[in-house]
């Protein structure tokens, strides 16, 4: 992120709360204000069931009933000056700008995509819907475009979705969701299904493409440890609210909510002096040596 668009936002909510209206009615998130300033990663961090997804949802207006937000605001500040109020957008309005302004990478890639059909029939409705003047040959073009940006072999355009491995899905989501250049892009936990080794390439392409391109990311996850390695600030949601937020060494070095704290704790350091699990009657027993403290944050 350069410093000229540090403090620049490009989406503010403020005082937002999201409702289930089941009986009796769940409060999923309570009065949440965040900021998401050109150019960033702002990871959104906390349990499963605390609100993270709900949230995005709603600041990108794809809550479906039962969900509800009963208050706040959610304001896009677009890059040609106009801010934009995201509550009050309808019909056409709001169909234009979800995937133009604001993408969305969904959790688990096989079943966001669809399954009978090709990846290049899938990013051509993209561009159907949203780019309705290219023509077929620039529809081609740009699909294999953005399939080499994300590390794809554009002649995968031709493939199924379980024609191609769990990272290359990823990928393709990834793919589409940069279709319209979008400045913001939301990413709900895009790597959980993932292996390790997988995980980190798709990270890094995140960070490349990011630094290439110049959208700022809401990434979502449970895991605070990697949040701090590749976000520039962090926010930490409990039970449907946002309990601590600082940038991401603040949070690393100086966690002031105990919540904040556990997540930090509750994964196991990969330094420090090497043990041996020792075998009992009864299973596996404890390791040998304690590990040493995690490392300092990039």
């Amino acid at each position: 992120m350069s410093a000229a668009t540090a403090h620049e936002p490009v989406l503010t909510a403020r005082n937002v709360s999201i409702e289930y209206e089941v009986d009796p009615p769940v409060k999923a998130v309570r009065n949440v204000s965040l900021t998401l300033n050109r150019g960033e990663i702002l990871g959104l961090a906390g349990e499963s069931g605390c609100g993270k997804t709900t949230l995005a949802y709603g600041m990108n207006r794809l809550l479906k009933p039962p969900a509800l937000m009963t208050t706040g605001e959610v304001i896009f500040h677009d890059r040609s000056g106009q801010d934009i109020d995201v509550v009050a957008l309808q019909d056409d309005g709001l169909r234009q700008f979800r995937w133009d302004k604001i993408s969305m990478v969904f959790q688990g890639a096989m079943n966001s995509l669809n399954p009978v059909i090709n990846v290049r029939a899938q990013l051509f409705d993209v561009f159907d819907t949203h780019r309705p003047g290219m023509s077929k040959a620039q529809k081609t073009a740009r699909s294999r475009e953005l399939l080499a940006l994300v590390g794809v072999d554009p002649d995968r355009l031709s493939s199924f979705p379980h024609e191609l491995s769990g990272g290359m899905r990823q990928r393709v989501m990834i793919a589409m969701a940069l279709a319209l250049d979008p400045q913001v892009m939301i990413m709900d936990e895009p790597t959980t299904a993932l292996d390790v080794v997988v995980q980190r390439g798709i990270i890094r392409e995140i960070m490349r493409l990011r630094e290439k391109l110049g959208f700022a990311v809401i990434f979502i996850t449970h895991d605070l440890p990697m949040l701090i390695e590749i976000s520039d600030r962090i926010a930490v949601m409990l039970q449907g609210e946002i309990v601590e937020q600082g940038t991401a060494a603040q949070i690393y070095r100086d966690p002031q909510h105990e919540y904040t704290k556990k997540l930090l704790s509750s994964f196991p350091s990969l330094r420090g002096e090497r043990g041996d699990f020792v075998r009992t009657g009864a299973g596996i027993g404890t390791p040998g040596a304690a590990v040493a403290a995690k490392e300092d944050a990039r």
